[in-house]
């Protein structure tokens, strides 16, 4: 059983853009936007393997997520939870379906090259709400 609230989850689906917050190697916050997926068990996002976020989860796999109706933003949903496991992306097809979500567009248009992407699955352990 999920600790997400079923009222809240249609926050997860939208197109709304959630904040991640780590914490740095020097044991600062470190919080970016990022595009997340929700399958009912896991929240999920895209990262590069050279960004900072990912370094930080490596080391420390504790987490926050914070994300905003975009058609009402008083109502959010607050996760805090761990990374249950790193896979590779390694046709985009993850990368490609957010973009689709959130650009409506067929492939992500800005990859680099060389960028290595994974797709990051966040157990949730607790929320809060508004």
């Amino acid at each position: 059983m999920s600790v997400i609230p079923e009222d809240l989850e249609d926050i997860l689906n939208k197109r709304s853009f959630a904040h991640i917050a780590t914490i740095g190697p020097k044991g600062e916050p470190q919080s970016s936007p990022v595009w997340i997926d929700w399958d009912g068990q896991y929240l999920k996002f895209s990262q590069t393997t050279t960004r900072q976020k990912y370094r930080n989860l490596q080391r420390e796999p504790r987490l926050a997520i914070s994300a905003l109706d975009p058609e009402q933003p008083y109502r959010y949903i607050e996760v805090r939870g761990r990374v249950a496991r790193v896979e590779d992306d390694p046709d985009r097809a993850f990368i490609n379906r957010m973009a689709k979500k959130y650009m409506d567009a067929d492939e992500y248009p800005y990859d680099q090259p060389g960028d290595h992407r994974v797709i990051v699955y966040v157990e949730p352990q607790h929320t809060t709400r508004m």
